[in-house]
């Protein structure tokens, strides 16, 4: 492992608000500055009552103008959402704005439901399908434009650096195809983690931008310094998955507020089992987990997620864990 990022949901607890949760992202950005990680990723999902990061590349901004050295970066931008001039002028000037600190990650899924797709103006299947083609239009438009003479102004010329998120297989097929940087969605569905890396890898296809492949896992982090407390801070999560897949997102929720509302044990059951690639407990047992899931999957960099109610105890889940990755990487 070369390095290690967090991916920031800007989550929206029951009872507070939009503008607090974007506040807490800038100064969750500002210690995980102070604490090593690389990168600061944040994600678009839309009609979403619990994620405050719909406006993904104005939420970056506003990180990016309170910190000095960390990489921003969506994980990531739902291309199908979105015409790719749009997007290469929003991150072209981005990274104008904050010059070789910006990283673009591209997903296929809307990132919402259908309603919200018409809401959106966008044919999902036609966009899915037209996936890999607006990817590579998008990849133009940061070189010279494209061959109808349309640039994007800011943008052009700035090779914003591109990366390709994925939970199935298509995203590590492409990625390899295009040899670009790849992150396995795996903090929320790991079925095809392994199977996903070795494909990229085996038949990644050196670019210009890359000679070598370069692949990236995302995993959920809840550390404190008891296991009793770590397993309390992912107790809000577990209820917004079950929550989640009932069809009915809300704010992220106290972990022992209103018990007569938590998910069933076989509900409990399934979200746990969705978030299984999730290092819990203490300093010394997510180590551990850490070790284990490096070996395991060789990858070349860890984005960490963790999606906990209370603020400062975030802050402190990931300051615990960049403390065992940085060790990690000092002593490697």
């Amino acid at each position: 492992m070369k390095a290690f990022s967090l991916l920031d949901l800007a989550p929206i607890i029951e009872g507070g608000s939009a503008r607090q949760a974007l506040l807490n992202s800038r100064d969750l950005a500002q210690h995980a500055e102070k604490q090593g990680y690389k990168r600061f990723w944040m994600a678009e999902h839309h009609n979403m009552r619990g994620i405050a990061s719909a406006a993904t590349s104005v939420a970056l901004g506003y990180v990016a103008a309170g910190t000095d050295t960390i990489r921003i970066g969506a994980a990531g931008v739902m291309l199908p959402n979105h015409a790719p001039l749009v997007i290469a002028e929003q991150y072209g000037t981005l990274a104008c704005l904050f010059p070789d600190r910006v990283d673009l990650g591209l997903g296929r899924a809307p990132g919402t439901d259908g309603i919200t797709m018409r809401a959106l103006r966008r044919d999902i299947m036609r966009a899915s399908n037209d996936f890999p083609q607006d990817v590579l239009e998008l990849m133009a438009f940061f070189e010279d434009g494209n061959e109808q003479g349309i640039q994007a102004i800011p943008g052009q010329g700035l090779q914003v650096p591109i990366w390709l998120l994925g939970s199935s297989l298509f995203g590590a097929q492409l990625a390899a195809a295009l040899g670009q940087p790849y992150i396995f969605a795996s903090h929320f569905a790991p079925e095809l983690l392994d199977q996903a890396l070795d494909i990229y890898r085996e038949t990644f296809k050196p670019s210009k931008q890359h000679s070598q492949p370069y692949a990236a896992a995302a995993v959920n982090v809840f550390a404190a310094d008891t296991n009793e407390e770590a397993e309390v801070l992912m107790k809000s999560i577990l209820m917004h998955v079950a929550t989640l897949r009932r069809g009915n997102p809300g704010p992220l929720r106290a972990p022992s507020a209103n018990f007569d509302r938590d998910p069933s044990p076989n509900e409990l059951a399934e979200a746990r089992y969705m978030l299984r690639e999730s290092a819990v407990g203490t300093e010394e047992n997510i180590r551990v987990w850490f070790e284990k899931f490096i070996e395991r999957t060789q990858v070349d960099e860890l984005v960490l997620a963790s999606h906990v109610y209370d603020h400062q105890s975030r802050i402190k889940s990931f300051g615990i864990a960049a403390k065992v990755l940085l060790n990690m990487i000092e002593t490697n």
